[in-house]
């Protein structure tokens, strides 16, 4: 009997995040532990799962847990996934942790922002860079990446702004293909048009994804920061607002970087 159209539902949500992750129904069957038989069944529309093996399915899929309540609400069921505002006294533990963590990278730069990348938290190393950048890009919610690359931002004094800036536009263009968001779609398009023409030929020294962000200080104007970035997400966590989270760290690429947040941060 059918149970539900094959193009829409659960059956078509399954078969699309399948075909995005670029995986059989026989991997995606050896993965969950079922058979290709009954993948098949649930992405013709055949056969409604029940609530472990849809959880069982996104896992195997990695399907961002936003995205599985939804799953498990086209099927009927109801959501098991929680969505705490960070607010509240339930995440207080997490928010002293965030901090904390915030914290153990002084003097560096980091930040903590939302699946958009809208800023969380920052600590102080963050503020200091930031110094100078027009206050309408700091009122809330404020986009880091906009901040980063916007000609009232820090653009202005990033050396090498050509490749930098195509990095974190290819950076969010794949997250919005791997997790599909119409905002980051749209941070995209609006960061491509604030970008200068990406390079037609690389510099000799031009490493792939490994691409440094080479800052000059607003103050004083002789620093120069040569910073490399790292991003981390908090992979265990059950609860959405939590999952979404993302660490962005600027570590120093050499002594001289150091150095210089070493006097300039103060913590």
């Amino acid at each position: 009997m059918i149970t539900e159209s094959a193009s829409g539902g659960l059956a078509g949500a399954l078969r699309e995040w399948r075909t995005r992750r670029r995986v059989s129904q026989l991997e995606l069957a050896v993965r969950a532990g079922t058979t290709q038989r009954h993948v098949s069944f649930i992405e013709s529309g055949r056969s409604v799962p029940g609530r472990s093996m849809i959880i069982r399915l996104a896992e195997s899929l990695e399907v961002p847990i936003r995205e599985r309540n939804e799953l498990l609400l086209a099927a009927g069921f109801a959501p098991a996934y929680p969505q705490t505002d960070l607010d509240d006294p339930q995440l207080a533990a997490v928010r002293t942790a965030l901090d904390r963590v915030l914290h153990g990278h002084l003097p560096y730069p980091a930040v903590i922002v939302d699946r958009h990348g809208d800023l969380v938290s920052a600590n102080a190393g963050f503020q200091v860079i930031i110094r100078g950048v027009d206050p309408h890009l700091l009122a809330p919610p404020v986009s880091v990446p906009r901040v980063l690359l916007h000609p009232q931002g820090l653009a202005p004094r990033i050396l090498n702004l050509d490749e930098w800036a195509w990095h974190i536009i290819e950076r969010i263009h794949a997250e919005s293909t791997r997790n599909p968001s119409d905002r980051l779609q749209l941070l995209a398009a609006e960061l491509v048009g604030l970008a200068p023409p990406r390079p037609r030929k690389l510099p000799p020294h031009h490493l792939g994804f490994a691409v440094p962000l080479h800052l000059r200080m607003s103050e004083p104007e002789n620093r120069e920061l040569r910073l490399i970035t790292t991003l981390t997400h908090f992979g265990t966590a059950t609860d959405v607002t939590i999952a979404e989270l993302r660490l962005e760290a600027f570590l120093p690429a050499d002594e001289t970087t150091s150095t210089a947040l070493t006097e300039l941060v103060t913590w």
